[in-house]
């Protein structure tokens, strides 16, 4: 994939691309360069797509478990097909965990509690929130255009060209 080298060596290129990709989908919004802006809308762009083709692909199975007293119960838990796994581990294989941040009235076990369910919080946070969103525009044939970036004007000391990227 050509890229714009951005003055970094590839590996810190690569970092700092993921690293900005994953606060633009954690966060929804970012402050950066323009052509750092350029370089992660077209990374999100590719993740977001992937992740609305494949939210909604899974299939409810019956399990059994056992609960606190030992007794064998069973539950319906919703289960990824194979496409929709293969295109969470590929996410996952870019974005950077980001843990679910914990508030300062909450104790170790309400959050515990509250974040068991989600392992990758960023990659949870795609495919349950983002992906249904966007699936709702894709249903009025606009495909893409997932993020929007506003100019804010040169920064002081360097001159370079500052925009806001955010998810639409």
């Amino acid at each position: 994939m050509a890229n714009r080298k951005l003055g970094r060596p590839s590996d810190q290129r690569v970092a700092m691309l993921r690293n900005q990709t994953t606060a633009l989908i954690w966060s929804g919004k970012i402050v950066t360069t323009e052509q750092r802006a350029k370089e992660v809308r077209s990374i999100a762009e590719k993740l977001i797509t992937l992740a609305v083709k494949e939210y909604a692909n899974g299939e409810m199975v019956e399990k059994e478990t056992r609960n606190e007293k030992d007794q064998i119960i069973k539950v319906e838990k919703l289960q990824d097909k194979p496409s929709k796994l293969h295109a969470r581990r590929q996410i996952m294989s870019y974005l950077y965990d980001v843990p679910e941040p914990k508030s300062h009235d909450e104790s170790k076990t309400e959050y515990r509690e509250r974040t068991k369910d989600r392992a990758h919080p960023v990659v949870e946070k795609l495919f349950r929130d983002i992906a249904p969103k966007y699936a709702e525009r894709a249903k009025d044939g606009k495909k893409g255009g997932y993020t929007r970036m506003y100019k804010l004007g040169a920064r002081r000391g360097d001159a370079a060209e500052m925009v806001v990227l955010e998810l639409v």
